[in-house]
């Protein structure tokens, strides 16, 4: 379902990251294509760093691209998942495939003890696959990004190695 994206990428990720509900609750877009690329090259050569702080994927499902994926390492014991699904895609437990795919890479793959993702308070589906993953819900952080609406706050999940385990 993950795998890493390449500079090649940006026109399958373009498909989604153009599109005004891709990014409702997001600081960037609607993107133009030069904006979707630049960040998709960008993403892309995170891979030939060493070492490596920002792994970004394409999710794929039957051979289409239909979002993008990240594990980011802030050290050697936390990382935060990010994640983004086409909205023709939505609803069918894409972006929760997805986290958990990243979930065990972060604890079972780089040995993080801790792993966390934010969300916009509006934004319930991404709380509900956060929550489906076993993430706790630890609090929500006062306007902490800006939107094209406004400061927006942002709500705090976070999973435990030994609570993934169980």
């Amino acid at each position: 379902m993950l795998r890493p994206v390449t500079a090649g990428d940006w026109p399958a990720v373009h498909e989604w990251a153009r599109l005004p509900e891709s990014c409702r609750f997001q600081a960037w877009g609607p993107n133009t294509p030069e904006e979707t690329e630049e960040y998709v090259r960008t993403a892309a050569a995170q891979w030939q760093r060493r070492p490596q702080s920002r792994l970004p994927y394409l999710v794929v499902h039957d051979g289409t691209v239909v979002g993008i994926a990240e594990l980011k390492m802030h050290d050697r014991h936390r990382g935060e998942i990010s994640y983004g699904i086409h909205p023709a895609w939505w609803g069918r437990g894409l972006a929760t495939a997805a986290a958990r795919e990243l979930l065990d890479l972060g604890f079972s793959g780089h040995g993080l003890h801790r792993i966390f993702a934010t969300c916009d308070p509006r934004n319930v589906a991404s709380a509900r696959v956060l929550r489906k993953l076993g993430m706790r819900h630890e609090g929500r952080m006062r306007e902490t990004m800006l939107i094209r609406d406004g400061w927006r706050d942002s709500d705090l999940y976070a999973i435990l190695a030994p609570e993934w385990r169980s």
